[in-house]
């Protein structure tokens, strides 16, 4: 099976079972509004293809950490646009959950979504206890305090919010949750595979602020110029279009580098290159030496 439908398969059967006969219909709406169609799906991508390198022994269960990673993120888009953060009419090129089903339904979404993810890797626990438990471990860390999304989220409500530790939480921590999550479901060193994951993450965040600089709304599917509305972070501000371009430059180029060698790291180094093209302008890349 195909990465891209071992994604949706499993995506399709957790979201159909938290919104089966018997729930709240317009939670359960709001679930899949949230989930589907899906963006790039970045990480649960990144997540089997390190499980492909390190040999994909349990692909129940890499498949499984891959929609958990993948719901978590889904999770923090419904969080991130609500009136009380973002306040974002559109995400995905169509109106944020909150704007669809309401604020409140929003946030139960959202929370939904993060109990939905964590039910997933629960379910493998019997199949691989020690593996499971692990991926739990993981997973937790990179969503939670101190340096998970929640964290990242936090940040944005300092006043002298540190870019470098912004950027960790906020984007970095669930990438390299899905490069050890791969790893760790296949048997693998998930130390191995942080410096991977981290290196993509923070290349990601940079591309999204330049993107809130100088990209589309429409193009992106979500709104632009929200970091200097809200005072946050942003490495544009601090280093200028062409030091950003440069930072993320070498940032993939270190992602290509820290793969680990294996069966699979050549194509997982193409997988890289791929989707750092679709991270921004080409224009803007074209432009910088």
């Amino acid at each position: 099976m195909k990465v891209e439908s071992r994604i949706e398969r499993a995506l399709t059967h957790l979201v159909n079972h938290a919104g089966r006969a018997g729930a709240p219909p317009s939670l359960a709406k709001s679930l899949s509004y949230a989930v589907f169609p899906g963006g790039a799906r970045i990480r649960p991508k990144l997540c089997l293809a390190v499980a492909e390198s390190c040999g994909d022994d349990q692909p129940e269960l890499a498949t499984a950490a891959a929609a958990a990673i993948e719901l978590l993120h889904c999770a923090s888009l419904v969080h991130d646009d609500l009136p009380c953060f973002d306040d974002a009419d559109i995400r995905r090129g169509k109106p944020s959950v909150h704007k669809v089903f309401g604020e409140p339904t929003a946030v139960l979404a959202g929370d939904a979504l993060i109990v939905l993810a964590f039910e997933a890797l629960g379910q493998q626990v019997e199949r691989a206890p020690r593996r499971a438990a692990n991926l739990i471990r993981i997973v937790s860390g990179s969503v939670g305090m101190p340096f998970g999304i929640v964290a990242g989220q936090a940040w944005e409500e300092e006043d002298d919010a540190i870019l470098a530790d912004y950027q960790r939480a906020k984007t970095g921590s669930l990438f390299a949750a899905a490069t050890e999550a791969g790893a760790v479901a296949s048997g693998g060193d998930a130390a191995l595979w942080r410096m991977l994951g981290e290196r993509l993450g923070e290349a990601y965040q940079i591309a999204d602020d330049i993107h809130d600089v100088a990209g589309d709304a429409q193009q992106m599917g979500k709104p632009c110029g929200q970091d200097a509305l809200f005072s946050r972070p942003n490495v544009v501000h601090q280093h200028g279009m062409d030091g950003a371009v440069r930072i993320l430059k070498q940032l993939v180029s270190d992602a290509i580098e820290a793969v680990p060698p294996g069966r699979g790291s050549a194509r997982l180094q193409q997988l890289i290159q791929a989707e750092s093209k679709r991270f921004m302008p080409r224009e803007l890349v074209r432009d910088v030496a």
